[in-house]
């Protein structure tokens, strides 16, 4: 059984890749907030080096400033594993459209596959601050795959919270070690950023032992491929009050999915359709209660917007990190470009909303931990600025890299492309702004 992330458990599992085992060298504590053990503070060690897909070496800079002592842990964890595991092969992935699940399943050794869950079905059982902490790490070496882990972790957080004991017992144990990989099905062609609309329905059959699901997602992370798929359908009345939340498993009858979609970005994840055409599913695959469907999905959202708004950051630190190092050495004029003053107030102001960014995304993912009323707000705040900050520091970074920038042999382009979609899905920034103002209004 799992039992958090660095520990007993987690030395086998590093040992399995390759990757440094805590309990080697260091006494092991543990944490009082959270079913996880975590090794002694080791000495201090020269910082850790990662081969960008250019071919040169630059330092890992994803910021430790102000994390705790197990959060340091944690990052140095996830740094390793996406050194090893995630950074030599994003561009090839990217390129070839190639799903990781293997990967992924790696990760999922080391407890990523279910970072909120609780450690009976496997989970490592952390909060919202520490997960932003791994996620970012991540997200530094390969964000489109890292994205798709956030969005499974996001379901079996839902399963673990809303489902009652059979579900959990059930399902969890193998979506955690992602034997089995999982889909949010939320967002429809004829509703996207008003949710509440959606007209995919179940209609109770044989005196409510089964339910008949009729409808069509759209943009689905994982689509085709995951073997479960949390789906939103209407039971009831009209609008959010009407929705109940069912799991769904590839292979139902009357499931069947949409060609994989050709995108910008997020290659390394398969995207489609879901459509479900008479797809007969038990009572006992309904989440929650009838009508808590809406509820649920939103809740769910919440911590999604902190995880995308943290792959962001982890992006974003990497492309300005490739910057500052690209600056540095190009010469124009007779000099380095990083040496003219506005090349360097160009980084000063990406390293200030890169800074900011993470920041607001720490102070939702407290809120989150601490289940504050303004915690869907402050996520609404991380996210719309973070998505926008990110990708324009990004965009910058490949305007200081000239048209090298746009070329694939650097990588630069690809964190461009993959965090466009940031400001899209978990809710547009447009409606995080609806959101916000609907807060501040109230108060």
């Amino acid at each position: 059984m799992l039992t958090g992330l660095p520990g007993g458990f987690f030395a086998l599992h590093c040992k399995a890749f390759g990757l440094r085992s805590f309990s080697d060298d260091a006494a092991v504590k543990k944490n009082k907030t959270a079913n996880v053990m975590l090794p002694e503070s080791p000495g201090k060690e020269e910082p850790r080096q990662h081969a960008a897909s250019t071919g040169s070496s630059q330092s890992w800079t994803v910021s430790g400033h102000g994390l705790s002592e197990d959060q340091k842990d944690f990052l140095q964890v996830a740094q390793e594993f996406a050194q090893k595991e995630l950074m030599p092969f994003a561009a090839k992935w990217d390129e070839e459209k190639y799903f990781p699940i293997e990967t992924l399943r790696k990760a999922a050794g080391l407890g990523f596959g279910g970072i909120y869950c609780r450690d009976d079905v496997g989970g490592a059982g952390i909060g919202r601050a520490d997960a932003a902490v791994i996620f970012e790490a991540l997200a530094y070496a390969d964000v489109s795959t890292t994205a798709y882990l956030t969005i499974h972790n996001m379901v079996c957080n839902m399963i673990d919270k809303f489902g009652d004991e059979d579900q959990r017992q059930k399902w969890l144990p193998r979506l955690t070690s992602m034997e089995l990989l999982s889909s949010y099905c939320l967002t429809e062609p004829g509703s996207g950023s008003d949710a509440a609309s959606l007209t995919t329905h179940a209609k109770a059959v044989n005196n409510g032992s089964e339910y008949v699901l009729n409808g069509a997602k759209a943009f689905i992370s994982g689509g085709g491929v995951s073997d479960i798929y949390l789906v939103m359908a209407r039971t009831g009345e009209e609008g959010a009050k009407g929705i109940t939340c069912f799991l769904v498993e590839k292979g139902t009858p009357g499931l069947s999915f949409g060609k994989q979609e050709s995108k910008l970005g997020w290659n390394s994840q398969p995207t489609s359709s879901v459509m479900l055409d008479d797809v007969r599913v038990p009572r006992e695959h309904v989440i929650g209660q009838l009508g808590e469907g809406f509820k649920i999905a939103m809740a769910g959202l919440d911590g999604g917007r902190i995880n995308i708004a943290t792959c962001s950051v982890g992006g974003a630190q990497f492309c300005l990190d490739t910057a500052k190092e690209y600056v540095s050495s190009r010469k124009q004029f007779g000099k380095p470009i990083g040496a003219f003053q506005h090349t360097q107030f160009k980084l000063a102001d990406m390293a200030t909303s890169l800074e900011a960014s993470r920041l607001l995304i720490r102070n939702a993912a407290t809120a989150m931990d601490a289940k504050a009323p303004w915690a869907g707000a402050a996520a609404a705040m991380a996210k719309r600025f973070a998505t926008d900050s990110c990708y324009d520091i990004c965009n910058q970074a490949l305007q200081l890299h000239g048209g090298y920038g746009y070329l694939k042999d650097y990588p630069i382009e690809r964190y461009v492309r993959d965090l466009r979609v940031h400001t899209i899905l978990e809710g547009t920034n447009e409606i995080m702004r609806v959101i916000i103002s609907r807060q501040l209004m109230q108060h």
